[in-house]
């Protein structure tokens, strides 16, 4: 269905759109035929980056036309409740789902919008949101790596990936991937040789990894149904502030100066979140 005929790069041509959105409404109903439920898709993984293995480069006005003609279409023929969401790339090219949005044939069937950060800034979840505050924004990935430094990782993690993308607008905060082997398999011909999971299987020996840790440091006090309220942020103390379905507020500091573990020790004392 591409024009390159591999899997590696090249474009999905224009004769293909119904048979590909056929393809994703036989894979939900596969699964759920299985016990499985898909709650949510994205069209294609980092659309601008051809390089992958498997990989589809598919611009915004091609992503645009084939959710709108094709995929939007398709689903609401075979009723399917799965919601369709666009982008699922890097956060310098904000303009991309924006202007897909920016179509109301296409926008009437798309959920929202996802993003990695492996280039540009978190803030641009905003400048997305404040485009269309009616659709839904999500973090899907962000990796660690064979080389990396775990207190690194955990810091720069911790401030983008959990407070930077919920102070920005994001449903969801995703690390990958989820467990590897020793050497770091499996995957794909081409594919990352360093990325290092959440856990490393080893046998039957399980360790954990700092991807592990980024997620529980948030998961253990953020539950699942919690909202994001109003924080400020301060110099040098990143922070996000949460309503948990208990009314319970809880706030996810971080700071990087030491003269701030004072500050800080007194508000996490209180319980308190930066109002």
């Amino acid at each position: 269905m591409k024009d390159n005929g591999a899997t590696k790069g090249g474009s999905l041509k224009r004769e293909y759109h119904e048979s590909y959105a056929r393809y994703f409404v036989k894979y939900i109903q596969a699964m759920k035929a299985e016990g499985i439920i898909i709650d949510a898709l994205t069209i294609q993984n980092e659309p601008l980056h051809p390089g992958n293995n498997p990989s589809l480069l598919m611009l915004a006005d091609q992503q645009r036309d084939f959710i709108k003609d094709a995929l939007g279409p398709a689903f609401k023929a075979a009723g399917i409740k799965t919601k369709i969401v666009l982008y699922d790339h890097n956060l310098d090219r904000p303009d991309y789902p924006v202007s897909i949005l920016n179509d109301p044939e296409a926008k009437k069937y798309i959920d929202g919008s996802a993003f990695h950060l492996y280039a540009g800034n978190v803030s641009a979840m905003s400048q997305v949101y404040n485009a269309h505050p009616d659709k839904n924004l999500y973090f899907t990935e962000q990796w660690t790596g064979s080389t990396g430094n775990f207190n690194g990782d955990l810091k720069w993690h911790i401030k983008n990936v959990v407070i930077g993308t919920m102070k920005n607008w994001s449903r969801v905060a995703l690390e990958w991937n989820l467990a590897s082997d020793p050497a770091y398999q499996p995957h794909t011909p081409g594919g990352c040789t360093q990325c290092k999971g959440a856990l490393t299987i080893n046998g039957n020996q399980v360790n954990r990894n700092v991807g592990y840790y980024i997620i529980a440091h948030a998961s253990k006090f953020v539950p699942d149904g919690s909202r994001r309220i109003l924080s400020t942020e301060l110099d040098g103390l990143s922070n996000v502030a949460f309503i948990t379905p208990q009314e319970r507020k809880c706030c996810w500091y971080l700071t990087s100066r030491i003269r701030k573990r004072r500050f800080l020790s007194v508000l996490m004392a209180n319980r308190r979140p930066v109002l």
